[in-house]
């Protein structure tokens, strides 16, 4: 494996539900490696998109460790966390998670802005080139198709040149030649740029162009599998 990237340690998740203590997560152990492509693979409910928020820093653990290149995460507070995000991770949502009150190059902008980086808006419209929607810069999401709207998102996301790309079932809106596309992107971030790529999905060819695929279960971990087609 790569040089150690992201590590969880005995790692639990358990929120107070209306019938008691839900647990979510119960003892993940995961090492991911630097530029590595890892699949989560599992049914609805088996703690999926909760470890992607763990490892984005977007909800604590309960008990447990999580630490980024040997730097503990855990105790850290929503402000500190929050700076984590800024600097090292992106993330991808389902739902795109646009402003539907800004352009395309202002949703790409804005939180270039607010990092205080250098030429937010030319860092934008070149990432929007990338992406294959220079001709759409100035267009809201409302005009836009959905897979202009992920393409929108991918940008957004490859501007900050984060470490770390989270995509959480980026494609389950689109349909499957629309996914693909958006797919594409995502893989060519991590072998052009090296960033680790750690992707929820419930599409198993998708999951096998990953290197490894974990198969998550009632909250643990219940195999590992390396994916066909980088084993190849």
């Amino acid at each position: 494996m790569a040089e150690s990237q992201i590590t969880l340690k005995d790692v639990h998740v358990t929120l107070d539900g209306a019938a008691g203590p839900v647990r979510i997560l119960r003892g993940i152990d995961l090492d991911i490696g630097a530029g590595e492509t890892v699949a989560i693979l599992g049914p609805s409910g088996s703690g999926k998109s909760t470890l992607l928020s763990i490892v984005g820093g977007l909800e604590a653990v309960t008990s447990g460790a999580l630490s980024f290149r040997g730097r503990d995460l855990t105790g850290l507070n929503e402000d500190r966390l929050a700076l984590f995000r800024r600097d090292h991770v992106s993330i991808v949502f389902q739902s795109f998670h646009l402003l539907p009150t800004m352009t395309a190059l202002e949703n790409v902008a804005a939180p270039l802005e607010l990092a205080g980086r250098a030429d937010p808006f030319g860092r934008a419209a070149r990432e929007l080139e990338t992406v294959g929607l220079a001709e759409r810069t100035g267009h809201y999401p409302s005009q836009l198709s959905g897979g202009e709207q992920q393409r929108v998102a991918v940008a957004r996301a490859l501007a900050a040149d984060p470490e770390v790309i989270l995509a959480d079932e980026p494609t389950g809106n689109l349909d499957g030649e629309t996914g693909g596309r958006i797919v594409d992107l995502l893989f060519r971030a991590n072998s052009e740029r090296d960033t680790t790529l750690l992707l929820v999905t419930h599409d198993e060819k998708l999951a096998r162009r990953c290197g490894r695929i974990l198969r998550l279960k009632d909250g643990v971990i219940a195999s590992e599998e390396p994916g066909v087609e980088r084993a190849a």
